[in-house]
């Protein structure tokens, strides 16, 4: 049905937005957006779901990396081999057991070895003097029910597919958000979008590469300083934390896109943003004790960065007041010779 050309949906505003719209087109635009995101969303935990065997490598890899296979303080790695093999592993405060002294290294091996006693072949334990084979493995992650490689295959295809749509998703929340900015608004959207996903990319990155290693590692050796051990973790809470972690690191890296945003179409200022410190302080350590472990080394290495993009954020917002300022000024005073 065509409108009638007084239809006030048909009237572009000045400043540069769109028609205006019911409350239901509304609805029907935010509808759609939430169609094309889930869609996108979707096709990304396909993608992730049949690679999530590659997917598993990569987020195990910070756990390699981690270096929770090397002995605590006060600590020894007790290494049993079956020929060449290492069958079993545990870490220990002793070098002696029984007649045997192992030495003073952080490595203690001993091997089995089949001996014929009678007619009746028995396995002996003795000391392994060959250099040390690390296992590659030395946390070990397991399912604990039928269905666990099912839930562990779904979270990484979910994480990964929020991922990986990442910047579509942007770009439709954006889409649906363009008709109702100014024509300044749509100018530095745009701008936003591209940097919102390049920092969202480089905070999993910091996270997957320098943070996840060393949260790892501290939670490992925490747990052995404790006696607790570290040997085994259930593949389904490693992944939801790694997981969490990165995305977690990813939208909190997205701060700088957010307050700048609001900066440049004037909801918040220099003063305004310089009154909030002390409370993006209580934030950031905040939200550094819930996406991390419950170590304090790893929840400052959280707070750090995040700390960093909110002052750089002030200080670009300082910036453009002191820039357009003297714009101003310099304005005025032509005015004035003229």
């Amino acid at each position: 049905m065509a409108l009638r050309p007084d239809d006030p949906r048909l009237e572009i505003q000045e400043d540069g937005g769109g028609a205006v719209k019911t409350f239901l087109e509304h609805l029907e635009d935010l509808r759609w957006c939430l169609v094309k995101c889930a869609a996108v969303v979707g096709i990304g935990m396909v993608v992730c779901l049949a690679g999530a065997d590659h997917l598993m490598k990569l987020l195990k890899r910070p756990l390699l990396e981690s270096g929770a296979n090397q002995p605590g303080k006060n600590q020894k790695l007790l290494l049993l081999y079956a020929g060449t093999n290492v069958i079993g592993k545990s870490f220990v405060r002793t070098n002696e057991f029984g007649n045997y002294d192992l030495g003073t290294t952080n490595y203690l091996q001993l091997q089995l070895v089949p001996r014929l006693i009678g007619t009746n072949w028995l396995m002996s334990v003795e000391p392994f003097t060959d250099p040390p084979k690390l296992p590659e493995e030395t946390i070990l992650l397991i399912n604990q029910s039928p269905v666990g490689g099912f839930v562990v295959a779904f979270k990484v295809a979910m994480y990964g597919g929020l991922v990986l749509a990442s910047p579509f998703v942007f770009y439709f929340i954006l889409q649906f958000a363009l008709p109702a900015m100014k024509q300044k608004e749509k100018k530095y959207g745009g701008r936003a979008l591209s940097i919102a996903v390049v920092l969202f990319l480089l905070g999993v990155m910091f996270c997957y590469f320098f943070l996840m290693p060393f949260a790892l590692a501290a939670s490992a050796k925490y747990s052995n300083w404790l006696g607790l051990g570290a040997d085994w973790w259930t593949a389904e809470s490693y992944i939801s934390f790694v997981c969490m972690f990165m995305v977690g690191m990813g939208l909190g890296f997205e701060m700088p896109v957010v307050i700048l945003l609001l900066v440049k179409i004037g909801i918040v200022d220099y003063k305004a943003l310089a009154g909030f410190r002390k409370y993006m302080v209580v934030i950031n350590l905040v939200l550094g004790a819930v996406l991390t472990t419950p170590e304090i080394i790893t929840q400052i290495l959280m707070f750090v960065p995040l700390q960093l993009l909110y002052e750089l954020s002030v200080w670009i917002a300082w910036y453009w007041e002191r820039r357009d300022r003297k714009a101003a000024e310099k304005l005025g005073d032509a005015d004035k010779a003229k």
